[in-house]
């Protein structure tokens, strides 16, 4: 399976519905964008962690990464492997001392692990085919825009969201 590199470029709202999307571009020359429907308390998450957000109680995201260092487990690598029934998939690629795993994850709580240990995102070649958009050029106005909505948003989440 052919791996592209990815960035996170970050979440937005899909209007009207104000449903949250997670927004991965391609790294290489055609910067193609993938973009996946997530849950509100994963793009919370997720922005949170973008912004260094300290939590007084880690949240799942933080939990799982310090989990993972107390085990002296890496997460490697994240990847978004296929769309299969309008759903996306992804793995986590980790590593220890006994060796090389891979685990089942939904790219929303790969994302917003990845974010937090700093550690590539990649998508399968085939995925990217099927699922992704080529980026179009840059306008200003509309990034300020899209800030301004998920700034609404995120000011809209309370604590509670994620009991």
């Amino acid at each position: 399976m052919d791996m592209i590199a990815m960035e996170l470029v970050g979440v937005r709202l899909e209007v009207p519905a104000n449903t949250p999307v997670m927004m991965l571009r391609e790294t290489t020359d055609r910067r193609r964008i993938l973009p996946i429907l997530i849950g509100s308390p994963e793009a919370a998450s997720i922005h949170y962690a973008i912004e260094g957000v300290e939590p007084p109680r880690p949240l799942t995201h933080d939990l799982l990464a310090n989990v993972l260092a107390e085990l002296g487990a890496e997460l490697k690598s994240v990847v978004i492997t296929e769309l299969r029934d309008h759903t996306f998939y992804a793995e986590l690629h980790l590593r220890n001392a006994a060796g090389d795993y891979v685990v089942s994850s939904r790219p929303s709580d790969a994302i917003a692990l990845a974010v937090r240990v700093h550690c590539p995102i990649f998508a399968a070649e085939a995925l990217l085919d099927e699922a992704s958009f080529e980026e179009a050029e840059p306008d200003a106005n509309e990034d300020d825009q899209i800030i301004s909505e998920f700034e609404e948003f995120i000011a809209g989440v309370n604590p509670d969201d994620f009991a």
